[in-house]
């Protein structure tokens, strides 16, 4: 690649002043630009022009930002691809990531993060670290998260890397947060979609129960083992096993998981030989792993075995702005399971779920709409018909420390999560802001 294609943008949208902000901006940084106002006209001019970056909106008349990162793969092999767009779905971001791009923008964009991301890009290639790009394997999730909060937009965007390969991952978050929908969405968008997701929870069964599930067992194993059984590891085949709370399993339980995860064999319980599996693990806990580990509760090889990559879900009280999106996606689910035709929250409901603290998360708020629903003669959900009793409201503690943490994280929310512009606009360091939130 020479240094003439490396510095090469072109910019795609069919928004004429987000195209000029961006011209402008990445042409004063050094780079040379050149703007496209649809997909079909920037096809054409790849050839020509030979950019070593994209930057392009998903959703424009005629042809998608996706379907040019997918018709001009041939012609644009060498090319990295940011995507930009107003629709922070999960579905959008993990088409993006599964599709190759390099990384994925909700708008409004901050020119400075898309100049950010530039330079990153060919910083990462003059060094050789640019990876292969997978290809594209179809198939939106029928699982769903919400939100666009920036740490749900990057649990999106690795859900879109993940389902390109096997790696094992370790979810981590509070209970509700949906770590099973994360672990579905990585799998359902994956190759072995076709094949089983089969999800345990390791909290409902003996150590002899969870084990006879996973790996099977022989006849006369143990009382009332008449027979042989395949166990899940051995039923999967090349699909995923989820193993939600594998912070409460006993260390003997573990010493058994780690020997699967290290030879990917294993033995059925009572057996003598072994047993092969193609399966992939997919584990979430709410347990703090870390602790577990020093009270000689987890075994640490196995915690590095299983977090390959981790991620991280944010709790529900910490993504405020997320509750009208998650609450309005949940009513969809809502109406269907309760046959009531309820279509709206009402502002004083509204203001009510923003003020509750959530320790249960979205299952919690679930839960809440849906007693809601039942009692709603109408088709809005008003402040009145919802039950939020015995817990803490987030707009109880009235101390001055509270109130501006809460305002903080109001301002962080209006400018998508970034830091830097939150502090500008408080007019504070971003080491006070930072001191603000965990206050």
């Amino acid at each position: 690649m020479t240094e003439r294609t490396t510095t090469r943008i072109l910019v795609v949208d069919d928004d004429a002043d987000g195209l000029e902000v961006l011209e402008t901006r990445l042409t004063h940084a050094g780079y040379e630009v050149e703007t496209a106002e649809s997909a079909e006209k920037a096809l054409a001019r790849v050839a020509a022009f030979d950019p070593g970056m994209i930057v392009t909106d998903v959703r424009m008349s005629g042809m998608t930002g996706l379907e040019l990162l997918d018709k001009g793969r041939a012609s644009m092999d060498s090319v990295e691809v940011v995507v930009m767009t107003a629709h922070d779905d999960m579905e959008t971001a993990v088409s993006a990531m599964k599709s190759g791009a390099f990384d994925f923008l909700v708008k409004p964009v901050d020119p400075k993060a898309v100049q950010a991301l530039a330079d990153r890009c060919f910083r990462e290639r003059e060094l050789g670290e640019t990876t292969e790009t997978p290809e594209a394997v179809a198939a939106l999730p029928r699982s769903r998260l919400v939100g666009r909060d920036p740490r749900m937009i990057d649990i999106y965007k690795t859900i879109g890397v993940l389902a390109a390969n096997r790696a094992t991952v370790l979810i981590r978050g509070e209970t509700g947060t949906g770590k099973e929908v994360i672990a579905r969405g990585i799998h359902e968008n994956s190759q072995a979609s076709a094949e089983p997701f089969i999800a345990v929870n390791c909290t409902a069964l003996t150590d002899t129960l969870l084990e006879s599930e996973l790996f099977g067992h022989v006849k006369g194993a143990f009382t009332g083992a008449t027979g042989s059984r395949k166990g899940y590891f051995e039923l999967a085949g090349k699909g995923t096993i989820f193993l939600d709370e594998i912070g409460d399993t006993s260390p003997d339980f573990q010493t058994k998981l780690l020997r699967v995860l290290q030879e990917r064999r294993f033995y059925p319980v009572g057996g003598e030989e072994p047993r092969a599996t193609r399966a992939r693990v997919i584990a979430a806990t709410h347990q703090p792993i870390e602790r577990l580990i020093q009270e000689g509760r987890f075994r640490e090889d196995l915690y590095f075995r299983l977090k390959v990559v981790e991620i991280d879900v944010p709790p529900l009280r910490e993504r405020l702005g997320d509750i009208e999106l998650v609450a309005t996606a949940l009513l969809g689910r809502i109406r269907e399971e309760t046959g009531r035709d309820v279509r709206r929250i009402s502002d004083e409901a509204l203001a009510r779920l923003q003020g509750h603290s959530w320790r249960g998360n979205v299952r919690e708020l679930e839960n809440a709409l849906t007693r809601a629903a039942i009692v709603a003669r109408g088709t809005v959900i008003g402040a009145d018909h919802l039950i939020l009793e015995g817990r803490k409201t987030a707009t109880d503690d009235l101390t001055l420390v509270a109130a501006i943490r809460r305002h903080v994280r109001l301002v962080l929310d209006r400018v998508d999560g970034d830091e830097a512009s939150a502090a500008e606009l408080l007019g504070i360091s971003r080491k006070q802001l930072t001191a603000h939130l965990a206050d």
